[in-house]
């Protein structure tokens, strides 16, 4: 391809120039989004609880993706974050909330820490990036929020406990169903909240994607998706770019399912 063809195809995205920041940017998922988004000319800050925190001095606006540490449970981190980000590179276009856990067992065995653990990550982490960084978008007049729900948040649950109880504990247990129904509910709330300001709010539901988290899911669940195969990284950053792109306005409280069609609704 000539390099005037791969300019003309980064521009035809509309993602050249957008600031983009992704949260559980170290992650598999997170890492293929931001990759995506790097390719297509946007400035990607990856956030990530992982990472190693950025010197004070750091403009993010060298590299094409910025690697920086970032507990999305705490308020104070993503407020700062948020305004470093705005103050450097003029405002955060996209924001893509990819930082969450998963949780097994059962209902029965399950503690109160883990709980609680899996709530405040799942629904009070991405609440928080989205509460920061909606002013700045709103004064744009233009953003695009991306949650990452779950098909379990729809379904009750991949596991068959009637037939196999021992699926209970490989596959996503109800804390991480509840937590993820939250960030639908979200979704939708924010939605609303901002529409009149240029700002979408959607989110992408998942179904059983192959990543380090989906190593031990069950062959016989694995059997029941209608497509006949896991889901890759690069079908759900499909999603997330076309809920991300500019051409996309008109798109918002969306809960856009990506699962092989195990739940169709």
């Amino acid at each position: 391809m000539t390099a005037t063809g791969t300019s003309a195809a980064v521009d035809s995205t509309g993602l050249a120039g957008r600031v983009a920041l992704v949260t559980g940017g170290a992650g598999g998922i997170g890492r293929a989004v931001c990759g995506a988004l790097a390719q297509r000319g946007a400035k990607v800050v990856a956030a990530d609880i992982v990472l190693p925190a950025a010197p004070a001095n750091c403009d993010f606006g060298r590299a094409a993706c910025s690697e920086i540490h970032l507990d999305v449970c705490c308020k104070a981190e993503v407020d700062a974050l948020v305004a470093r980000i705005v103050a450097a590179l003029g405002g955060i276009d996209l924001l893509v909330n990819v930082a969450g856990v998963v949780s097994f067992g059962s209902a029965e065995d399950l503690a109160e820490e883990e709980w609680d653990r899996v709530i405040r990550i799942n629904v009070k982490g991405t609440f928080l990036c989205c509460q920061a960084v909606i002013p700045s978008m709103k004064q744009k007049r233009f953003g695009r929020i991306v949650n990452i729900g779950s098909v379990v948040g729809k379904n009750g649950g991949n596991a068959r406990p009637w037939l196999h109880p021992g699926e209970l504990a490989r596959a996503g247990n109800v804390a991480y169903g509840v937590s993820k129904a939250g960030i639908h509910a979200m979704t939708a709330f924010l939605a609303k909240e901002v529409a009149a300001f240029g700002v979408t709010v959607n989110a992408v539901a998942p179904g059983p994607i192959a990543t380090e988290m989906t190593t031990n899911f069950p062959e016989a669940l694995r059997a029941l998706i209608p497509v006949g195969r896991m889901g890759t990284m690069g079908d759900v950053v499909s999603a997330i770019l076309l809920l991300a792109s500019p051409n996309s306005g008109f798109i918002t409280g969306e809960v856009l399912d990506v699962n092989g069609g195990i739940w169709c609704d």
